[in-house]
């Protein structure tokens, strides 16, 4: 161990494959180590190593797919509120039992988020990352298939139980795996959302129109036609031949999803996150990654197990001695935990959550933040189509241009994000005011198109709506 110090101190801490020594300066005496743990050392050098990528080839992958992710949670979001006019019509379900869809889609999607949230650091980054959209793909290419309410409703809830994983999960390895200096691009992945619901309103303008029951939903005398257990025998009525607009926009949605899953599963084999290895005390393998990666990008990683030996030796290394009670970074004590104990172990960090009163402050206004931000999803993409489509029947507008406009209103979602995420850096605006003023702004706009009713002023309102929702969220 004296020899590998005196190494650490040249600076050369092992060799690289071809046999030359590899430099890897300050790892003994870095002053930017003192008074953290040895995981916290270890996940240094980690991010010092990713770091000297950059943007390298497997960035991009990684940011990509987990936009893909992104753009799954708003597939459904949105598909629900463009189908139930349909599902209405031909399940024959009343406009109070309409909620129970998009309850049960939100039920799983808080399911989702709370369990994948706690399982990803239970399981790992890459199980969790495949799993949540093989669910979601697996449940949603069987949303087509039921002829009645309730199994709707069960079907729903299992694919907001895949999909509630996503984010979290998606935002956790793009955190993992970026730059420092591309974190920016944490706020750009936003922009994955309103090309989901821009993608899901697109296909539903294909097929829900098209194959809807009669012309648009609407019988010979211009009444909407009623589910067929509604009316007397031999009376025309909505049947499910007539009326697959809704599954063919749900199926095409499913096998998006499975898509999807083939990119993240076969395509592109996802590395498991090196931070979370050394957090299970699989160090060896944290290193094996990090060389997979660099080895992916074309470049060579410094990082060797002689390295973390270097650090391991270190007798000022907080956190590395011997405890009964497994902790955060306690690394290879975790290989002795069982699978009941680490759910236990990470249950207990959502304490640290209400450690103090400033925490426990900022805790509760980001749950709130959050909560009213996904308030406004639910009303774009669940609400306003629906009371859209009702506002241009009564202005005579057809079903089939309001899925048009579905699309237009939709698309100016894109620059809403890219408009969120350039305030990062304006000077004097920031993120708070640029979340108060689109908040603000989307406000006005629900109040405006509550009280005006013409097609032109449908769209501009709904599209002045979802740009301030986009720029808030991003």
């Amino acid at each position: 161990m004296a020899d590998l110090k005196e190494a650490a101190g040249a600076g050369i801490l092992g060799e690289s494959p071809d046999g030359k020594p590899i430099e890897y300066h300050g790892v003994i005496n870095d002053p930017e180590m003192e008074g953290l743990t040895l995981y916290e050392k270890k996940a240094l050098l980690v991010n010092r190593e990713l770091d000297s990528h950059g943007m390298g080839k497997y960035q991009w992958y990684i940011f990509f797919l987990c936009g893909m992710g992104y753009m799954i949670d708003l597939l459904y979001a949105q598909a629900f509120g463009l189908v139930e006019p349909a599902l209405k019509q031909e399940l024959g379900f009343s406009t109070a039992d309409s909620g129970n869809i998009f309850s049960s889609f939100n039920a799983g999607l808080c399911a989702g988020a709370f369990v994948w949230g706690v399982l990803v650091d239970i399981i790992g980054r890459q199980y969790a990352f495949n799993l949540t959209v093989l669910i979601a793909s697996v449940f949603g290419l069987c949303l087509g298939a039921p002829s009645n309410y309730d199994g709707i409703l069960v079907l729903t809830a299992f694919v907001g139980f895949g999909v509630g994983g996503n984010i979290p999960i998606d935002t956790t390895i793009t955190l993992e795996f970026l730059p420092q200096n591309r974190r920016f691009l944490l706020a750009l992945l936003s922009i994955f959302q309103p090309i989901g619901v821009v993608v899901s309103s697109g296909i539903a303008y294909g097929f829900v129109p098209k194959y809807a029951c009669g012309n648009g939903g609407l019988g010979r005398d211009g009444e909407l036609l009623k589910a067929c257990d509604q009316v007397a025998a031999g009376q025309p009525c909505c049947d499910k031949a007539s009326n697959m607009g809704w599954r063919y926009l749900l199926f095409t949605l499913g096998a998006i999803c499975l898509f999807v899953f083939f990119l993240r599963f076969v395509v592109f084999r996802f590395q498991e996150s090196p931070k979370y290895l050394l957090y299970r005390g699989k160090d060896e393998k944290a290193v094996q990654v990090l060389h997979n990666i660099a080895q992916f990008n074309g470049r060579q990683s410094t990082v060797t197990m002689a390295v973390f030996d270097a650090l391991t030796d270190e007798d000022t290394s907080v956190g590395s001695g011997e405890t009964d009670k497994p902790i955060l970074g306690a690394g290879t004590k975790q290989l002795q935990t069982s699978f009941g104990q680490k759910v236990k172990i990470e249950l207990a960090r959502y304490r640290l959550l209400f450690s103090n009163a400033a925490i426990a402050r900022l805790t509760i206004l980001v749950w709130i933040t959050y909560m009213f931000d996904y308030w406004g999803f639910s009303i774009a993409g669940s609400l306003l189509p629906q009371i859209l489509l009702n506002k241009n029947r009564e202005i005579e507008v057809s079903t089939a241009r309001t899925y048009r406009n579905y699309v237009i209103i939709y698309i100016c979602g894109i620059p809403g994000v890219l408009l969120g995420a350039l305030m990062y850096g304006v000077p004097l605006v920031g993120r708070q005011w640029g979340m108060v003023a689109s908040s603000a702004l989307m406000g006005v706009s629900l109040f405006l198109f509550s009280a005006i009713n013409t097609e032109a002023s449908n769209v501009g309102i709904n599209i002045m709506e979802y740009f301030f929702q986009s720029m808030f969220n991003a």
